[in-house]
């Protein structure tokens, strides 16, 4: 088993615009093949050469990475990304990248997505996304649930952005019981064997 250092790395934006009332997030739905088919996902991909600088650390590599997923799937160009949590993935994932995700407010544009990439964009509230995952409508995956959770507890776009800045580190651990899989962190654990999932903390 690789150690999460040696893990390929990936970049993901989360980004946020002001609406009435509140503020919503820009979510994508994946193409029905390939990483992550048919679900809702924010923007991002794996760090390439590009991203990487001599000297740099590995979080600025992933925050140029999401910078440039972001304009190249979804046609935003964002000049500023505030890092928000570390997503390391459990040993049963079948392709294993731990990805860092970054937060801020999206640039004023219109939104060009990239047909090979994207089936479907929408700006949403964090609770409206959960609603429909909830409800059978939408397929998320944890980081992205659990990012959407952590958002709806925010008012508007400047709250939600002055949170980050410290990256929340989630070591992923699945457990599975009689009352179905759970994902496990230090900190809480999310409770996903039926509709709707619970997220509980310590």
């Amino acid at each position: 088993m690789s150690a999460p250092e040696s893990l390929p790395l990936a970049g993901t934006a989360v980004l946020l615009r002001t609406a009435d009332p509140g503020f919503e997030v820009l979510l994508m739905r994946r193409p029905d093949r390939g990483s992550f088919a048919g679900a809702w996902v924010f923007p991002g991909g794996k760090v390439e050469q590009s991203d990487r600088r001599e000297g740099g650390d590995e979080v600025d590599a992933a925050r140029r990475a999401a910078i440039r997923e972001t304009r190249e799937e979804v046609g935003l160009v964002v000049p500023e990304l505030t890092v928000l949590s570390e997503w390391r993935p459990p040993i049963e994932a079948p392709t294993r990248i731990r990805t860092w995700f970054f937060l801020g407010e999206a640039p004023v544009g219109e939104l060009s997505p990239s047909p090979a990439e994207v089936a479907e964009i929408v700006w949403v509230t964090p609770s409206a996304a959960l609603a429909r995952h909830a409800a059978g409508e939408w397929t998320l995956f944890p980081p992205t649930w659990v990012t959407l959770h952590q958002l709806s507890a925010f008012l508007d776009v400047s709250s939600a952005v002055s949170s980050a800045g410290a990256a929340q580190l989630f070591q992923t651990r699945v457990v599975d019981s009689e009352s179905g899989r759970a994902f496990v962190w230090d900190h809480a654990r999310l409770e996903a064997g039926a509709l709707p999932w619970r997220f509980l903390t310590d």
